[in-house]
């Protein structure tokens, strides 16, 4: 479709962000009896949706989170993936927590947080008793030191393309206009710091009343458009201030495929299990030569996958060394891939899976190089950023924990028609020089 001159709304992305935000918008100018021809754009430079980090995310929903905001904010996507869960391929099978002592306390608190806000989970504690409750679900469990389960009932997993067909089809059938293959380019405002007017694009220019960006890992370049600080002032939680701390950090998502059929990973009475989260101190030793790989804190989260046709999970990411320049244009082309790439993640992840099931024994051969993970952009502290800046442009930044968000797109365009949100109110960028961020546990994710 070809981009028209002006717009009421212009989102820029195709991906979860940018096309939730739309649906939202569209169905409530709908429901209040307004027309939506024209109103409302979505720009994204590649030829297909979700092309970019949506398109190849591990699709997991949880809310495993030790910060009470997150879990709130997550609590409220749950239960967006669950309104339609075929429209969105949701597969509500749950999300375990598996976790060794030196994490136990944090797990447990976020266990009673839950309960405080109505979530379902189950929390066990003791080395006896969590082994006995894997045992219970998979008879070939073979972790060590693992001394706390804790089990959400919510949240799974979603096939993230599909899931994005089904979100587009409701954008398309509600008369969004979504325009394929054009770049941003550029704005244009009547000064710095002021209202965007217009979008610049490869396919000409659209004016606009409102502009959300949603553009994953591509957040810096669209910060730096629009001229706001790459280092900022933060004041830690112990009141400790901090000049010129780089906005943001991109870390490489270790992520891969075990190329065997999906069913190899199932409960003791053949259902398809919950995502595993296994965080441990338990020494993880090669399943190639059997040496150590680590004596330190490591984690994986693994799930049966169809839609990837095998066993997809991850590892803790690691932090892409500066300059990132050349890798952070383009976080999902094939140059990105090469340039940080970790050699030891398929041994890494394999070898781990094996040290939690015996089934996985000897299939270091059955790894699959696919795209998954790739690079994420975090900003600051590592917890998204969604705010306004220049009076009406409104920039999506979540730091990585985007695929399993569905429910921020729609929370903003309530904000875009003018009721605040108070889940939304943690996240604002203020939050750094205010002090105001987000406790941090003991866990080896940046995220968790």
């Amino acid at each position: 479709m070809s981009l028209p001159n002006q717009a009421e709304f212009v989102i820029i992305g195709a991906g979860i962000h940018g096309l939730s935000t739309a649906w939202r918008l569209a169905e409530n100018l709908t429901a209040a009896g307004e027309s939506i021809e024209g109103r409302i754009v979505i720009i994204d430079k590649a030829d297909q949706i979700a092309a970019g980090a949506t398109g190849i995310a591990c699709g997991v929903v949880r809310n495993n989170y030790f910060q009470p905001a997150m879990r709130k904010l997550m609590a409220h996507s749950v239960s967006v993936w669950e309104s339609d869960p075929e429209a969105f391929s949701y597969h509500a099978n749950g999300y375990m927590q598996i976790s060794c002592e030196s994490m136990r306390e944090d797990v447990k608190q976020i266990h009673a947080e839950q309960q405080a806000i109505g979530y379902e989970s189950v929390f066990i504690e003791g080395e006896e008793e969590s082994r006995e409750y894997m045992l219970n679900m998979f008879d070939d469990w073979q972790a060590q030191g693992i001394t706390s389960v804790l089990h959400e009932k919510p949240g799974g997993y979603a096939n993230n393309v599909k899931a994005m067909e089904g979100l587009s089809k409701k954008v398309l059938d509600l008369g969004v206009t979504i325009v394929l293959d054009t770049e941003v380019t550029g704005f244009v405002s009547a000064g710095e710091g002021q209202r965007v007017t217009a979008v610049e694009t490869s396919s000409g220019t659209i004016e606009c009343d409102k502009l959300v960006i949603g553009a994953g890992p591509w957040v810096r370049d669209f910060w730096t458009m629009l001229g706001l600080p790459s280092q900022i002032e933060l004041k830690d939680l112990d009141g400790n201030v901090h000049e010129n701390v780089d906005m943001w950090v991109f870390w490489q998502l270790e992520e891969g495929v075990l190329e065997i059929p999906p069913e190899t990973l199932v409960t003791n009475d053949g259902k398809v299990p919950p995502v595993l989260h296994v965080d441990t101190d338990a020494p993880l030793y090669s399943v190639v030569d059997g040496s150590l790989i680590t004596d330190q804190l490591w984690g994986i989260y693994y799930k049966p996958d169809w839609g990837f046709g095998g066993i997809q999970g991850g590892a803790a990411p690691w932090k892409v060394p500066t300059p990132v320049d050349e890798v952070a244009i383009d976080p999902y082309g094939p140059a990105s891939t090469e340039f940080v790439a970790s050699k030891e993640f398929p041994e890494m992840w394999v070898s781990a899976l094996a040290h939690c099931h015996k089934r996985f024994e000897g299939m270091m051969d059955k790894y699959h190089k696919e795209p998954s993970g790739g690079i994420g952009c975090m900003t600051a502290d590592s917890f998204p950023v969604i705010d306004t800046y220049n009076e009406n442009v409104t920039i999506i930044a979540d730091s990585n924990h985007g695929y399993k968000m569905l429910g921020v797109g729609c929370l903003v365009a309530e904000e875009l028609m003018g009721e605040k949100q108070e889940l939304l109110e943690p996240f604002r960028f203020s939050r750094f020089k205010e002090g105001k961020l987000h406790p941090v546990s003991n866990s080896p994710y940046p995220w968790s």
